[in-house]
């Protein structure tokens, strides 16, 4: 616990310091104008649901993709990575802090496409189920911060991790069935996205808007936290053998 609250206050001074990390409050109100002017144009007023929550599954993923996976690039950078593992702490507490003071501010992406939504399309997300909807964005938070901690443990042997997080990005928002479900996709896809949380969270967050009631819920929402849990202990067990090697071979800063 102590690494963690110590992740949560190092990331906010970092955010205050430089704060590119806020970019996805930047992305979600403009993808929500692109997703809303598509669907209004081609007549499918029924997705305009899809066309909302998409940018705000889209803005959690980029935090977990982007700033987790190239946080460690990032330390690296600025000379911090060797002060950051010398802490008598677990470096996947700490880093699971820091991603979830990010995560916080990401959830922020949710108000701005309401907003936008309602003045320049007069269309809001559709509160069948608020209760629900909170419960799945905040347990898709959690499952995101898990799943960041895991990328930044694959990448902490690597100098240069935004090649393959720039090119990852849009591959698994549609893998995910961010914007369009993963029901529609080819049926050799359907195994591979059903062990990425975010497939479960979007499906839930399009059931959320619909009044009929959510079809096995708790279940449902059980899985994401499990897949995210699961991806946070991956990312825990490889930094813990990384880092062992690293300290052996005096690799840490120029791996």
């Amino acid at each position: 616990m102590y690494g963690y609250l110590a992740g949560l206050k190092l990331e906010a001074r970092l955010i205050h310091a430089h704060p590119d990390s806020l970019i996805p409050l930047v992305t979600a109100p403009l993808f929500t104008i692109i997703f809303l002017a598509i669907v209004r144009e081609s007549g499918r007023y029924d997705l305009q649901p899809d066309a909302l929550m998409a940018p705000v599954l889209m803005s959690l993923w980029w935090v977990a993709l982007q700033h987790g996976g190239n946080i460690i690039t990032g330390d690296r950078w600025q000379n911090l990575l060797e002060s950051i593992v010398a802490v008598p702490t677990s470096l996947a507490s700490l880093l699971l802090g820091r991603v979830t003071t990010v995560m916080c501010l990401g959830l922020v992406s949710f108000f701005e496409v309401w907003a936008i939504g309602e003045l320049l399309f007069g269309v809001s997300p559709a509160f069948e189920h608020p209760l629900e909807l909170v419960l799945i964005l905040v347990c898709t938070a959690f499952a995101s911060a898990g799943a960041s901690v895991a990328f930044a443990a694959l990448f902490v042997m690597t100098r240069n991790a935004y090649t393959f997080t720039n090119s990852a990005g849009f591959p698994l928002y549609l893998l995910s069935g961010v914007f369009v479900p993963v029901a529609v996709l080819p049926g050799w896809i359907h195994p591979v996205s059903s062990v990425i949380f975010m497939s479960w969270s979007a499906d839930l967050l399009r059931a959320s808007m619909k009044s009929a009631a959510i079809d096995d819920f708790w279940l449902r929402l059980g899985v994401v936290v499990l897949l995210g849990a699961v991806s946070f202990l991956i990312g825990r067990l490889v930094l813990f053998y990384v880092l062992r090697r690293m300290r052996t071979t005096g690799e840490l800063a120029t791996a």
